[in-house]
């Protein structure tokens, strides 16, 4: 990076605050809340997208439902932790959550599949400042060393969303409708909001430098163009079509943009030194294969349980209990094994071993697959996430400087976030290109032909597949049987390259006070002893320095 030092002489960056542990909690309960409503609305409609979407545009369109949220989440958590970063982090969660109240009552009146597109891309937003804040305040006010206990906590929300969303979900498809699924976490909401206010107190920021608009636009440009093509090509047009071709060009040119932009800014979106930091560039990658695994599991083995099995939207959320039951357990006794040891690699390496067996164990689903089997397959997938998804933001935020902290954090959640939204989308055309194909073989086979003109039917909700007369019903449930262990299959090598990626990661113990033993006496004397929760490593260390990996 060239110029001169983009951090204005009037800012000093000092040891944050200390906090008691009591102060901490009361932070960490308002984070909880904001980062429960934001991953409530992305779990609670898992199980009501069947129906969603064969009420508003068929099952051929589910994946664009579901990537429009995170291609857009996406896209600006890089923003949300820069602009944070020079303008301070309370003030633009309270943004994010309150955009979020807003875009939900939006996508709840939809009448139609753009318009429900159009309120989950805006609500998208609002769901990657609350994602970013969430991780970058907890980074403000814990050191790193005690950080995995917290983590632990701020994964068990999630957890806990993942468990409600779909029960939730599926109550309300089959009570009062599916537009609630959007209403449903309003209060919670507007609460978050409120103890938000009351008990974050942070200094405050105000950094003299502007932000770089021009490198945002093309960060976002590019990321944008790639989704559309992983979401669009093989559904609206052809691979093989102009429209592929554009998109792919202004994805090059602004990527190319990006990189120059950045590299000459005074304070950019995504700073270059970032990529100097090993750490931050392997659990970048791991990242982003980790979310390629989560949200391809979680998106779409409802629709296995709806369409192929033939549960209930409330039936399918109970069955996925293992696999958030895994996530939740192994993620808070993960966090405390970290706080407790103050080491952090073992852990994710283990969890993607375990991730990769469970995508492999998935990818054998057929329609006669016994349910204690599939719950085992999943709470081995989902224990291999409690053990990774906190665990590499962690490692990440343990190495960067502090000037750093909420754009390095945001886009540990951005390389998972891409990896999702790239996921949803490719995985989402393969299995649309399964069914298309399948079909009609399996229908010859049968000796029947597709009842339409078209080369496919066109596949509603769940009720009304189930419906449909015999062989095309059997038909359909295997064509999507084998359209989704094909997407599990291929996840196998995918996490493989994640677990690739943290191998070669140099481990740096976490800073901060731990449970150590008792010093003796005379390094009592001698040293000062650090306050707890904050950012210095070790007594009397500059608080502004971090441990190099070399």
């Amino acid at each position: 990076m060239t110029g001169s030092d983009p951090h204005p002489t009037e800012v000093t960056e000092t040891d944050p605050p200390a906090f008691s542990h009591r102060e901490i909690l009361r932070i960490i309960w308002a984070l909880l809340l904001c980062l429960f409503v934001s991953s409530l609305s992305q779990t609670v409609i898992a199980t009501a997208l069947p129906t969603i979407v064969g009420d508003l545009g068929g099952q051929d369109q589910l994946a664009w439902v579901a990537s429009a949220a995170l291609l857009t989440t996406t896209v600006s958590t890089p923003l949300w932790g820069k602009v944070s970063d020079l303008y301070g982090r309370k003030p633009l969660m309270q943004v994010a959550v309150w955009m979020f109240v807003l875009t939900s009552v939006g996508a709840g009146l939809a009448t139609n599949m753009g318009g429900l597109v159009a309120a989950r891309a805006a609500q998208g937003v609002a769901i990657g400042g609350v994602l970013a804040m969430s991780q970058a305040i907890m980074a403000d006010v814990v050191s790193p060393r005690e950080r995995g206990r917290y983590s632990g906590y701020l994964g068990a929300s999630f957890g806990v969303s993942t468990v409600a969303g779909p029960l939730i979900g599926g109550f309300l498809v089959d009570g009062p409708g599916w537009r609630w699924c959007f209403y449903v976490g309003l209060p919670i909401a507007v609460v978050a909001s409120v103890v938000l206010e009351r008990t974050l107190r942070l200094p405050a920021v105000r950094r003299q430098t502007p932000i770089d608009w021009l490198g945002a636009t093309f960060l976002t440009a590019s990321a944008s163009s790639l989704l559309l093509v992983l979401s669009l090509a093989g559904n609206v047009f052809a691979w093989l079509s102009w429209w592929t071709a554009v998109l792919g060009a202004v994805f090059v040119v602004t990527l190319v943009g990006a990189v120059v932009v950045e590299r000459r800014a005074a304070e950019p979106i995504l700073p270059p030194r970032l990529f100097k930091n090993p750490t931050f560039c392997l659990t970048g990658v791991a990242g982003f294969f980790v979310g390629f695994a989560m949200f391809g599991v979680m998106i779409y083995l409802p629709q296995y349980l709806q369409v192929v099995r033939g549960k209930s939207p409330t039936e399918s959320g109970l069955l996925t209990l293992p696999l958030v039951f895994g996530m939740l357990v192994v993620g808070l006794l993960c966090g405390r094994a970290i706080t407790r040891w103050g080491r952090w690699k073992i852990f994710p390496l283990v969890g993607l071993v375990l991730v990769a067996i469970g995508s492999a164990l998935l990818s054998t689903l057929d329609s006669e697959t016994n349910l204690v089997a599939l719950c085992v397959y999943m709470l081995l997938f989902g224990s291999g996430l409690g053990f990774t998804q906190q665990v590499l933001v962690l490692a990440v935020q343990n190495t960067c400087e502090r000037r750093d902290l909420g754009i390095a954090t945001s886009a540990a959640t951005f390389f998972r976030s891409l990896g999702g939204a790239v996921g949803v989308a490719l995985f989402g055309a393969i299995l649309s290109a399964r069914i298309t194909s399948a079909i009609p073989s399996l229908l010859a086979e049968r000796g029947a032909t597709v009842p339409s003109s078209d080369s496919s039917p066109r596949l509603g909700t769940p009720s009304e597949i189930a419906a449909l007369p015999e062989p095309l019903r059997s038909a359909i449930r295997e064509g999507f049987t084998l359209g989704l262990d094909t997407i599990y299959l291929l996840l196998v090598p995918l996490v493989l390259l994640a677990f690739l990626a943290v191998l070669a990661v140099k481990e740096v113990p976490l800073r901060g006070p731990g449970p150590v033993p008792v010093p003796d006496v005379t390094s009592v004397r001698t040293q000062p002893t650090p306050k707890r929760g904050s950012w210095s490593s070790q007594p009397g260390q500059d608080p502004g320095r971090v441990p190099t990996e070399h």
